[in-house]
């Protein structure tokens, strides 16, 4: 590599230091430095790859901003900053440069793109929402997919949406269910209090104004105990109305470990199947009878 060329990396690389929080500077500092010609760029690799040249690395990774740069800006429609995206795209050439073998053959720009755009994508899915969208690989895909074809199209059609489906992979169910979470956003458990109208209509909408901790709610929890209680002694009473028949038929088919079935008890009794039947529905509905009108004061006799 020349000398004019080293020269003009260290230089940039200097303004680049300088430059740090002023995107405008940065731009201009990345493209003022030399693309690098195929056989510098395998000498470089080639250091590196032997003898660990940490300045190869870097001479390999500043001729290389200005694609990162290009990538990223393809993402600007997501509504994250710019410089972050760029950064991100930095950390993924920088892991392809230290990946990439010069014996293997092509162009380290093209090994880097796919480890950039990797490091970008990884970045938009965690910060896109606080709520994550997409979790699995398919969902990944699913998401940008999605994404880019949102910005010409509404609602996928059952054809779009079976198109899209068979390109990645997935099933419909799953292109539907991301789109559902596309068309989403995320909204504060409470927005507070404010008198402005428009906030006001956004705190009746958000999930503070419906959803509800109910362990939290003593006097419920005190309530539903007592009502389980009360409906517990209920039961209790309208077992004791039962004669002992009734009341066995019932502890052997509901409530011992190995219940009994209706031949089983039929012989036990010395009964037809079809008297055992009769007994067990006539005890269920005076039992039910007895606990939706607990003021029922006659014994509950069986037949």
């Amino acid at each position: 590599m020349s000398d004019n060329k080293t020269q003009t990396t260290k230089n940039t690389h200097t303004e680049l230091v300088a430059s740090v929080g002023n995107i405008e500077s940065y731009m201009k500092a990345i493209s003022s430095v030399p693309m690098l010609d195929a056989e510098d760029e395998i000498t470089l690799a080639k250091r590196l790859r032997d003898y660990d040249d940490i300045e190869a690395a870097r001479k390999l990774v500043l001729s290389h901003l200005r694609l990162v740069v290009s990538i990223a800006r393809g993402y600007l429609g997501y509504g994250l900053p710019l410089p972050d995206l760029i950064q991100e795209g930095n950390i993924g050439l920088m892991k392809a440069v230290k990946h990439f073998d010069p014996d293997v053959g092509g162009r380290l720009a093209a090994f880097a793109v796919h480890w950039i755009k990797a490091e970008i994508h990884d970045y938009v899915i965690k910060n896109w929402r606080m709520v994550k969208v997409a979790t699995t690989k398919a969902q990944r895909k699913l998401f940008f997919k999605l994404r880019k074809n949102k910005k010409h199209l509404g609602w996928f059609t059952d054809g779009e949406r079976e198109q899209v489906a068979n390109e990645l992979g997935v099933s419909s169910k799953d292109v539907a269910e991301m789109e559902t979470r596309l068309s989403g956003k995320d909204i504060g458990f409470d927005l507070g209090t404010n008198s402005d109208e428009e906030a006001n209509n956004l705190l009746t909408y958000s999930p503070s104004a419906y959803l509800e901790d109910e362990n939290s709610n003593f006097a419920l929890h005190y309530e539903n105990n007592d009502y389980e209680d009360y409906e517990k002694e209920k039961l209790q009473k309208a077992l004791k109305q039962l004669d002992q028949r009734s009341l066995l038929v019932l502890k052997r088919r509901y409530l011992d470990d190995s219940k009994a079935t209706l031949s089983d008890l039929a012989q036990e009794l010395n009964i037809s199947i079809e008297r055992v039947r009769q007994i067990e529905t006539q005890a269920l509905k005076k039992i039910k009878e007895y606990m939706l009108n607990e003021d029922i004061t006659t014994p509950l006799i069986s037949s």
